[in-house]
């Protein structure tokens, strides 16, 4: 497995942005398909974007469609999130996952980070 760390979240006012990181160890970071999830009190885990082994291709929640990007360097064993004209629905604790394949499906994700908390003030 590989393992993740989340780092980059912080207090935003609505209309602000972020970028998350994620910075991967201990396997080969290029052989993972590479998402984020983000989970708000009292609510279930949610996709948010995933990438492509090559970051050729990547995927996003209809909600987030438009105002954030994933990324990834995999020279540099990373994985971005960058989240523009965030809005207060966007709190939440935002994870990065490795995956062997598939891409909106949590379950599928064997890794993960250990969060890192993002909060949109009104």
């Amino acid at each position: 497995q590989v393992q993740l760390v989340e780092s980059g979240g912080g207090l935003v006012q609505a209309g602000g942005s972020l970028r998350l990181s994620c910075a991967a160890s201990g396997r080969t970071f290029s052989n993972y398909v590479m998402g984020w999830f983000r989970q708000a009190p009292g609510k279930e885990r949610e996709f948010v974007a995933a990438i492509s082994r090559s970051g050729a291709i990547a995927y996003y929640a209809d909600s987030v469609k438009g105002r954030f990007t994933i990324s990834r360097d995999n020279a540099k064993n990373t994985v971005y999130l960058q989240m523009n004209s965030l809005k207060p629905d966007d709190t939440a604790k935002y994870y990065c996952a490795s995956s062997n394949g598939a891409y909106s499906d949590y379950r599928a994700y064997g890794s993960w980070g250990q969060g890192t908390q993002v909060i949109v003030s009104s």
